[in-house]
């Protein structure tokens, strides 16, 4: 491989982490002055459809539309976004960033036990070594009265943990029931189209509806960005995927995780105890232990947009 081919893979991958990365700020200002997670999942499905559905037209794919390909997207919908992002929303709201970006980061050592009880992986010693490591960075959040910044934000670090669950779950469904014949780009273009449909009515009856119309504020502007730089980051990885390999691709993990603290700290403002960057340097290590074989890369989902492996 070109040294010139070698840097654009780097710079790539640096983008993509990026991207993903201010994926969990973006939620804190999103919910900052009052939207919530149905108006805020409406559009970011909107604004993911109309760039997927650009990127999906260059490649000349088309999108399946068949019963089976259909009830796939209904449940990567489900599975991969509104419910997940329910609870990531409403986590936001109450955690700092940085607290949001290391539970996230849960996904792929959450992953594993669903994989073994699928049958979708074998035992492995340094993996549960990974999960291991994984739980104590949670437990240093959660046990020291120091490690955050209010008492109270304790309850919500389990709701923190609920999206890497599901996504963790999606990663494994997908490795298992995903339809011959879509890739990525179609399957999140088509998961986006069917959340359109489920979301909007429940955005208007619930009161969570965000208007279109100005005027516009960091909010507002928080949700396009979220939403622009998830299907950007994500039609990214899956090209570094056929380019680079997966090995060389899921090495993102790490980068998304360390951007994701970075943002807070740049965005936000944060500070962190002792606890959380001793918590930090577990979640990194239960990362590298727990990383999907060659074979496995694509079907471990990232943190994107908050919503999205």
């Amino acid at each position: 491989m070109a040294r010139s081919e070698k840097l654009l893979l780097v710079a790539v991958l640096m983008v993509c982490s990026l991207g993903w990365g201010i994926s969990i700020p973006m939620s804190k200002i999103a919910v900052s002055e009052g939207y919530r997670h149905i108006g805020i999942i409406f559009w970011q499905f909107v604004l993911g459809a109309v760039v997927l559905g650009v990127i999906n037209r260059m490649t000349g794919r088309g999108l399946p539309t068949d019963p089976r390909a259909l009830r796939f997207y209904l449940i990567i919908a489900l599975i991969g976004t509104l419910l997940p992002n329910t609870a990531s929303y409403t986590a936001a709201i109450h955690l700092p960033g940085g607290i949001l970006a290391l539970c996230i980061a849960m996904v792929p050592m959450l992953a594993f036990p669903i994989a073994l009880a699928w049958g979708n992986d074998r035992f492995s010693p340094a993996r549960l070594v990974g999960l291991c490591l994984g739980l104590a960075a949670i437990a240093l959040i959660m046990l020291p009265d120091t490690s955050l910044p209010d008492p109270a934000m304790l309850v919500w670090v389990p709701v923190g943990l609920i999206a890497p669950a599901f996504y963790a779950f999606e990663g494994n469904y997908v490795a298992r029931h995903q339809p011959e014949g879509l890739d990525a780009v179609q399957v999140l273009l088509g998961a986006s189209l069917v959340g359109i449909v489920i979301s909007l009515p429940i955005a208007l009856v619930s009161g969570e509806w965000i208007s279109p119309l100005p005027p516009y504020g960091l909010p507002d502007l928080a949700v396009v960005i979220s939403s622009v730089a998830h299907a950007l980051s994500y039609a990214g990885y899956v090209w570094l995927v056929g380019r680079g390999g997966p090995v060389f691709a899921v090495q993102i993990s790490y980068l998304v995780t360390g951007f994701s603290v970075g943002w807070s700290w740049l965005l936000l403002g944060e500070t962190y105890s002792p606890w959380v960057w001793g918590a930090f340097a577990l979640m990194l290590m239960g990362v590298a232990l727990v990383q999907p074989r060659a074979k496995e890369a694509l079907a471990v989902p990232l943190p994107v947009n908050n919503d999205g492996p």
